[in-house]
């Protein structure tokens, strides 16, 4: 039954008569049994104000019933369901989706400019596939990964929740559980999502929903890359036991040539070197936060390099950034050379382990040669009451190793010095 308009009927021609409504899953609901009314010309669309054909329906139990806002030309200029007027293949509103894309929106606001610019839309659909975008949308960029990571996969019923009753809010309301309203406090009207309306939404300018959305995407975790140009590792951390390298290789080899694929299987993670420092960034931007291998997610970062590890290891962190905590019960870090300059005996670490001296104690004489006379007593070696004790490890300079064989006290020294006396 057609509804009296308000606007002229000079250009009927153009009003627009649908079967079917261009709707989300969303809105459509949950239940595949739906009973749909349809009114032939119904009402204005709320951007083109041209008649068209007006669906309403009810998505499901205790669900508000819904209607068809906008016609179909204007739906599909933009590629939004008729209701929510949300975009339909990422669920999204017109002004993330348009900003991820770096799409500039060049729809007329005026009346007669709308009017032109909106037949000339609906000759360039009529004459294109169904199933691709038309305008600006047709010509964008491929999605972008802030794009992807906001979009919504799967439907929000939530969103089809009855109004709240106003008469529960001034405390009238006596209907009890059979109200068909929510009894809800509503929201505080200082709120930005209070405030919205259909025109912006669809022109995509102050959209308090997608304002909400862009704040949440740029507080979202990213990977700096590194201004070293030499690093061409990432960091593949949370493996666990049945990765492989050659998944790994056969998921990374797309970014670019492999150099090196390092598996660490105690600490389950993964360095891998490219060969080119283009191809670890193409990696490194399509994996993080994305790289799931046998159901898995992956983390993903980058390497670092030779002298940020030891600089990092001598502050007391770790390869991978974490603080080092000290093992209770190990000795004091030795001190600095300088100070075992001063403290250390003097001649006890200039012997020549090729001397005279250090071969009578360690190892016996070659047969057939007499052995050699013992050291005086003013050789550094000899004491006239025995051997002096080896100084303790904290008075050895770093760098000299002290071998058990070195030790006069060992291996029968101490009596070859006293037999030879």
């Amino acid at each position: 039954m057609a509804t009296s308009l308000g606007s002229n009927t000079y250009n009927r021609q153009n009003w627009e008569d649908s079967d079917f409504p261009i709707l989300c899953q969303t809105c459509l609901g949950e239940n595949p049994y739906i009973r749909m009314t349809k009114e032939k010309y119904g009402k204005e669309c709320k951007i083109c104000a041209r008649p068209f054909t007006v669906f309403r329906w009810c998505p499901g139990v205790r669900m508000r019933f819904k209607k068809t806002e906008v016609c179909q030309t204007c739906s599909k200029m933009k590629n939004v369901c008729q209701t929510c007027l949300l975009d339909l293949e990422y669920g999204l509103p017109i002004q993330v989706r348009d900003t991820s894309l770096s799409i500039k929106d060049d729809m007329p606001r005026s009346d007669v400019n709308k009017e032109y610019y909106t037949q000339n839309m609906e000759r360039e659909i009529q004459n294109s596939d169904d199933t691709r975008p038309v305008g600006m949308l047709g010509k964008a960029q491929k999605p972008s990964d802030m794009l992807l990571k906001l979009a919504r996969t799967s439907p929000y019923y939530k969103r089809n929740r009855p109004h709240i009753c106003s008469f529960w809010v001034k405390g009238e309301c006596k209907r009890g559980e059979e109200c068909p309203y929510r009894h809800e406090k509503p929201t505080d009207p200082d709120d930005p999502l209070a405030d919205q309306n259909i025109k912006d939404r669809y022109y995509g300018i102050n959209d308090p929903v997608a304002n909400k959305l862009l704040n949440r995407a740029s507080a979202m975790p990213h990977l700096d890359v590194p201004e070293d140009k030499s690093i061409t590792t990432l960091y593949i951390g949370g493996l666990g036991e049945d990765i492989t390298d050659s998944e790994l290789r056969s998921y990374f080899y797309q970014f670019g040539e492999i150099r090196t694929i390092t598996l660490v299987q105690k600490q389950q993670c993964a360095f891998i070197q490219f060969a080119t420092r283009q191809g670890a960034e193409q990696a490194a931007e399509k994996s993080f936060n994305k790289l799931i291998i046998n159901g898995r997610r992956l983390a993903v970062k980058w390497g670092r390099s030779q002298g940020a590890k030891g600089k990092d290891i001598s502050d007391g962190f770790s390869e991978m950034g974490t603080r080092l905590d000290p093992v209770p019960g190990l000795p004091a870090p030795l001190p600095p050379p300088t100070a075992l300059e001063n403290e250390a005996p003097a001649n006890y670490f200039n012997l020549d382990p090729s001397s005279s001296s250090v071969m009578n104690l360690s190892l016996p004489p070659p047969p057939g040669l007499p052995n050699p006379p013992p050291p005086g007593f003013g050789h550094p070696m000899f004491h006239p009451m025995g051997l002096p004790p080896p100084p303790p490890m904290s008075l050895r300079p770093p760098g000299l190793i002290h071998y058990p064989s070195q030790d006069p006290h060992r291996m029968g020294a101490h009596s070859a010095i006293r037999h030879s006396d």
